[in-house]
């Protein structure tokens, strides 16, 4: 018997939202048997940008159940049959996840229609399901809802299931189509000594040079990443061997990665070495008097308020600040609509986009999104996760820059606050540590930073 899941989310990562939304429709290998469908609490606010996707707003789930009241009832459902979706290790880990918060064990085996479906109906320009449908004239209804994306992909993986002349789909059911191969140097005892947590890792060669520097937040399923299906770098042959620093911070971690990277330069880090500012937020004043933001390719000679090294960084900062400070997501390029935004209809935005809010109070509020950017002689810590339950990391920056980083007590008194820098690993200053910290600057509350005199 096969699940097959398909979920709606606060957002777009597991360790830090939501499901909102989730439908199972059961196929026995011949044909769909039913299903099973359910709007979920996450006991947070819908983002604008969710609504306007999937149409599911906060007051539709104020009677919803949590996840934790449906979760008996959803894991004897999938108890036994194979966990299929499209992009299954999106899905899953949210589902995973929501289980674990409830101290439910869920450990299914998995298919992904992505991966079967590039094997089974080759050479397709796009294997998104909306693309996949299209082309095998599968009708896709209530787009972008659990049950019609769910209902929708069950009849493509029943179409798979009939053309599946190489049997890929029971290899993969069977051995996980042996995605998992540990490469020629590496022994199965070295992969179970690495630790299922968060920091850096570092491949090495047969003369123990550094040929990958990576993070991850466990470390162990991280490297297993590398060689399930076809891995984009081909490192099997040349690792012999695998070391790694414990970090317990995430923010850290990134860090730390990025300054090994400067620092010694491997070869098969290539992408990230050339990691390039690129895109920026900008700001302009409208006909009407309104402060817009907006996100584009950084261009020589006009300066950004913020810059990052990808699109869907600033995309991420922008929709974070929007949240904070009550903006129009309109106004902001988040959202494209002919009248007002989704927000407002919700009660969320005030009412910029639509003549409600004059241009004055919304300002107020658009003046400040920006205020905290990095000012020359700044500089402050910020505490965050130690590696162990009895430490916390504390990470010095000036001006933006990682300049120092290392581990306290969490017992300890922060009243004497220069006694604890004195205790910091001071570190070169690398400008990607500024682009990860105004990526990720918003994630801490006040309690976690202490600013401190210039100088």
């Amino acid at each position: 018997m096969y699940a097959i899941v398909d979920i709606e989310t606060t957002g777009g990562f597991s360790a830090s939202n939501r499901i909102i939304e989730i439908a199972v429709v059961f196929h026995d290998g011949q044909k769909i048997t039913g299903h099973y469908e359910k709007l979920l609490n996450p006991g947070r606010a819908v983002p604008g940008f969710i609504t306007g996707l999937t149409g599911i707003d906060s007051g539709m789930l104020e009677g919803a159940p949590t996840f934790a009241q449906i979760a008996d009832e959803l894991l004897e459902l999938l108890e036994g049959k194979i966990f299929v979706a499209h992009n299954v290790s999106f899905d899953f880990n949210f589902v995973k996840r929501e289980f674990e918060q409830v101290n439910k064990v869920f450990k299914p085996k998995r298919l992904c229609t992505v991966r079967l479906s590039r094997k089974i109906f080759p050479g397709l320009k796009s294997y998104s399901l909306g693309r996949l449908c299209e082309s095998r004239g599968i009708q896709v209804n209530d787009r972008h809802r659990a049950l019609g994306d769910a209902w929708a992909t069950a009849i493509l993986f029943g179409q798979l299931l009939q053309a599946d002349q190489q049997h890929e789909i029971s290899q993969s059911v069977k051995g996980r189509n042996k995605s998992l191969t540990l490469p020629p140097n590496i022994s199965s005892e070295q992969y179970e000594q690495l630790p299922q947590a968060t920091g850096v890792y570092y491949f090495h060669d047969k003369n123990g040079r550094v040929i990958y520097v990576g993070k991850a937040i466990n470390i162990k399923s991280r490297f297993m990443g590398h060689f399930t299906g076809k891995s984009k770098i081909n490192l099997k042959t040349e690792i012999f061997d695998v070391s790694y620093e414990l970090t317990g911070s995430e923010l850290l971690a990134l860090l730390l990665e990025a300054m090994e990277i400067k620092r010694l330069w491997p070869k098969y880090n290539r992408s990230l070495k050339v990691r390039s500012v690129s895109w920026g937020i900008y700001a302009y004043l409208d006909q009407d008097g309104f402060k817009r933001f907006q996100i584009n390719k950084i261009v020589s000679g006009v300066k950004p308020l913020m810059s990052f090294s990808s699109h869907a960084e600033a995309w991420k900062n922008l929709s974070d600040k929007i949240e904070a400070f009550d903006l129009c997501p309109k106004l902001s390029g988040i959202q494209k609509t002919a009248g007002a935004c989704y927000d407002y209809q919700f009660g969320k935005c005030k009412g910029a986009c639509c003549g409600k809010e004059p241009s004055e109070a919304y300002n107020q509020r658009a003046e400040k999104v920006f205020g905290n950017a990095f000012k020359e002689g700044e500089r402050f810590l910020i505490k965050d996760k130690g590696r162990s339950a009895e430490e916390e990391a504390v990470l010095l920056f000036e001006e933006g820059f990682l300049a120092a980083f290392g581990y306290v007590d969490l017992a300890l008194d922060y009243n004497h606050v220069q006694e604890v820098v004195d205790c910091l690993k001071p570190v070169k200053r690398v400008a990607e540590t500024r682009l990860l910290l105004q990526s990720f600057i918003g994630k801490f509350s006040t309690d976690h930073i202490i600013h401190l005199s210039s100088g």
